[in-house]
């Protein structure tokens, strides 16, 4: 009776129809699963459901829509901390850069719900916004500007205890409106003292935001600007390294990580390219008459690409517009891509088809010379910079980041797929819109944006926000 048994079982089991194996969405087959996160360098076939990372399998998976990746590298999307060109001209050059999220926080916005309200609807990457010092100065102290940046009292005036209180709300405002950081840029606003930063860091760190500062005054303004985050409690993240430290670069990444060594939370970033670009306007160069006439050659008028003169750099600052200055050896690029403190940001903006080649080959280009042609940096190493860590600075306060940056079950489908043997960086300072080569896909919340390396209809990113305090 037992042998029986057994056998009807065996036979019953025998007739069942085997279970189907799941449909995902979208499968990654083949592909070379790099998750800076966990470590994992392997082929996996990745299934994506509902915008979600359902499953990491070293067996194929089945799926509505199969990318094969043989060969390519899939990668968490790349998140950019310092993206200015926060509209579609730019998102699309970016998102052929390979990224997925792209944040304005070195200058942000005055009016933080109106700056979201403004992209509601989808847009191709994800995008956030920190609520801005400079702007926040610019309307309190009655500066218009002529772009992002103030161009008279707002920048060189002094602000009274009344307006302080006033920029103070401001950023309160902001805050509560769900800016994930807040904004600053010391070098543009030399009439604000330190004593002035340092109690907006307060209103930061007292909200649990980071702060993101173009600062001023080179080695000396670095410690002063550590030494006032330390005092207020500020979490310091110093943008563009290679820009700010200047022919002092080794001396910047000294003072970064002993800060960091002393137990203070500061990070910093780099973009790969030797000149820098912003508004002629600015207070950067307010020195201008006093330069000897060489150095006017290095400045390049971007809505002509013509290098300018004592005359023309005259008539160009009193018109109005953006500059890119050249000048930094690539010595000092290479040096702050190299270091490990320095994640990847672009600093970018595009406007009419004007811009930086920043904005359309930052990633591309760190992967492609610095990583494969020139194996100054691991391929580990710069994807770590691009992704997780970018990600880390900003999910205390902002939730959503830790699912981001990361190749993991759970974590938003947010991938970039890319050749690691083809990619690099095609757009130059005479043509800024020429898009990376060797990255085919990128996916934005579980949708291919970038197919087969071309751009689609897709708009799928959303808003990137902290907690909204009613």
């Amino acid at each position: 009776m037992k042998r029986l048994a057994i056998g009807v079982t065996l036979a019953l089991l025998g007739g069942c129809s085997p279970i189907p194996a799941p449909t995902y969405d979208l499968v990654i087959a083949n592909g070379r699963v790099m998750d800076p996160e966990s470590g994992l360098d392997a082929v996996r076939h990745v299934g994506v459901r509902n915008g979600t990372i359902e499953m990491i399998s070293e067996t194929p998976l089945q799926g509505v829509r199969v990318i094969d990746a043989s060969d390519h590298v899939v990668s968490p999307g790349f998140i950019d901390l310092h993206e200015h060109g926060q509209q579609d001209e730019s998102y699309r050059l970016m998102v052929r850069d390979g990224v997925t999220s792209a944040f304005e926080l070195e200058v942000g916005t005055a009016d933080v719900a109106g700056w979201y309200a403004a992209r509601e609807g989808g847009q191709r990457v994800n995008y956030g916004v920190s609520i801005g010092h400079i702007p926040a100065r610019m309307k309190v102290l009655g500066d218009p500007g002529t772009g992002i940046l103030p161009a008279g009292i707002g920048g060189s005036g002094s602000a009274t205890e009344e307006q302080q209180q006033e920029m103070e709300g401001i950023l309160r405002d902001g805050l509560a409106q769900g800016a994930v950081a807040v904004g600053f840029g010391s070098a543009y606003t030399p009439g604000a003292t330190m004593a002035e930063i340092e109690r907006m860091f307060r209103v930061a760190a007292d909200e649990g935001a980071s702060v993101h500062i173009h600062m001023r005054g080179g080695v000396a303004g670095l410690h002063e600007t550590i030494a006032a985050a330390a005092s207020a409690g500020a979490s310091l993240h110093v943008v563009h390294v290679n820009s700010s430290g200047g022919s002092n670069l080794d001396a910047f990444l000294a003072a970064i990580q002993a800060a960091r060594d002393a137990g203070q939370d500061v990070t910093t970033e780099a973009y790969p390219y030797g000149a820098g670009m912003t508004e002629i306007q600015s207070a950067l160069y307010d020195d201008w008459e006093t330069w000897p006439d060489d150095r006017f050659e290095r400045n390049q008028l971007v809505s002509t690409g013509e290098r300018l003169t004592r005359e023309t750099f005259g008539k160009a600052r009193a018109a109005g517009g953006t500059i890119i200055t050249h000048g930094r050896p690539e010595e000092q690029t290479r040096a702050a891509i190299v270091s490990p403190l320095s994640m990847i940001a672009s600093d970018g903006f595009i406007e009419d088809g004007r811009g930086h080649p920043r904005t359309s080959g930052t990633y591309a280009k760190v992967l492609g010379r610095y990583v494969r042609e020139e194996r100054v940096v691991d391929l580990m190493d710069a994807l770590r910079r691009m992704t997780v860590e970018p990600a880390r600075r900003l999910e205390q306060r902002t939730p959503a980041m830790a699912n981001k940056g990361r190749v993991r079950v759970g974590a938003d489908a947010d991938l970039t797929i890319f050749d690691p043997a083809t990619v690099i960086d095609r757009a130059t300072y005479e043509d800024a819109t020429i898009p990376s080569a060797g990255i085919p896909y990128v996916i934005v919340g579980g949708e291919v944006v970038v197919d087969g390396g071309a751009l689609g209809d897709a708009r799928p990113g959303r808003a990137i926000r902290a907690p909204v305090v009613p």
